[in-house]
């Protein structure tokens, strides 16, 4: 089966790698790919309307499909018109993650915990909702900001700041048309993902993102500064099990009866709150990053028979097992981000640190430029080590960090210190 994958951060990295060593999968392409995929798979810049016509002169199998914004656009409706094999979900679906207002509705109406919320367009109703929350309060863009739409207030004054940000200052743009203002759930957050053909799952090993900038988690919300899977004392597996009755399968089950059936990745991030409830923050369409580059790291299966088989087949009929212990990923993020990031860097220290499928690093940001490896976004590296349990592979992966530099570089010290 020749696969190409969509996409140029850690997480199709990562996709590729694990498709590289999927015994269906004979040959890997991406578009655009990165400085690291390149090594692993033939990278090609392509525009969403080019892809049927690569696809078909190059004799595509499958089209893995990483990003939201292609989603969203309705990329995988275009291609399974063309009758390609598609990994991801249809535009109908993947409304689920390019409207955060229609994800807080479904969740009503289908009766998924979640947070009490309000949707807003003015200033006078943000006041308002606020006034209702007080200080626990999250305010949220509608649409698709590259994970960075979301503030997380300290109180009722912060919040009044965060919806005008939003609505007059036009922060994210047509995405902050409507907002939502809600209740802050309290707790830890646990990503859960399930690849799924629209009615039968396969549940990934669990993961804890860290979204916060900064140690502690301070500072603003980012795509992602690290993960690490399992996380047997955040999620163990009674949980895990009551999630998916809670939350997967009625999912699942509103897409179908809302005649939006979900081929592809249903991602789910939930707050765990200190009594054990469960509340879904927010859903994903697709594979989530970073939390997807130790999930493949301690991946066994045959990836690519598994996104084959959730376009239109049975997820059920292919076995999922991960290696024994732990993996974990450190992002290493260039000067400046989320806001502006620092681009154009020589990055040094990368030669040796691979081994295997034990110690990987993953490119998000990067490019090649004079045969050197550069700086070319905000997230640039995702440094993944497996080790026995989350102390040896949280050991590995801070002495890789430790290796690599270039200006201006910054990282979390603290990822995976809650699962300890």
């Amino acid at each position: 089966m020749k696969v190409l994958v969509i996409g140029g951060g850690g997480r199709e990295h990562a996709m590729c790698f694990r498709l590289g060593r999927s015994p269906s999968v004979e040959e890997v392409h991406c578009a655009p790919g990165n400085a690291g995929i390149a090594g692993i798979a033939t990278c090609v810049k392509l525009a969403d309307g080019d892809v049927p016509a690569y696809v078909k002169d190059r004799g595509i199998d499958l089209v893995a499909i990483g990003p939201e914004a292609p989603l969203v656009a309705g990329l995988a409706n275009a291609l399974r018109a063309r009758k390609v094999k598609v990994f991801g979900p249809g535009a109908e679906a993947a409304k689920l993650e390019g409207s955060k207002v229609f994800a807080k509705q479904f969740m009503r109406r289908h009766g998924i915990p979640t947070a009490d919320f309000e949707v807003v367009t003015t200033i006078a109703e943000a006041d308002k909702a606020v006034d209702r929350f007080g200080d626990r309060i999250v305010v949220k863009a509608d649409g698709l900001a590259a994970g960075k739409g979301v503030i997380v207030c300290r109180d009722a004054a912060e919040a009044r700041i965060a919806a005008r940000r939003i609505i007059s200052e036009r922060a994210f743009g047509s995405a902050g048309d409507r907002v939502i203002v809600e209740r802050r759930l309290e707790g830890r957050e646990l990503s859960l993902i399930v690849v799924t053909d629209g009615e039968r799952y396969r549940t990934m090993i669990p993961a804890q993102d860290h979204k916060r900038l900064q140690d502690a988690d301070e500072g603003p919300n980012t795509g992602g500064m690290g993960a690490y899977c399992p996380a047997p004392r955040i999620a163990p597996p009674s949980l895990v099990e009551r999630i998916e009755r809670q939350v997967v399968e009625p999912t699942l089950a509103g897409l179908r009866e809302e005649e939006r059936p979900l081929r592809g990745v249903l991602y789910a991030g939930l707050m765990i709150g200190p009594d054990r409830g469960i509340g879904v923050l927010e859903y994903n369409v697709r594979f989530g990053d970073p939390e997807t580059q130790p999930q493949l790291a301690m991946m066994r299966s045959d990836l690519g028979a598994l996104m084959a088989e959730s376009d239109g087949g049975n997820v059920g009929s292919v076995p999922v097992e991960w290696h024994e212990g732990c993996a974990m990923t450190v992002v290493i993020a260039a000067e400046g981000y989320p806001e502006s990031p620092r681009k154009g860097d020589a990055i040094g220290g990368l030669d040796g640190l691979d081994r295997e499928d034990e110690r990987i690093v993953f490119h998000a940001g990067t490019a090649i430029q004079g045969g050197k490896v550069i700086t070319a976004g905000g997230r640039v590296l995702g440094v993944t080590a497996r080790g026995n349990d989350l102390a040896s592979a949280r050991s590995a992966a801070y002495s890789m960090v430790e290796r690599i530099g270039f200006p201006g570089m910054h990282f979390r010290r603290d990822i995976g210190a809650q699962g300890l």
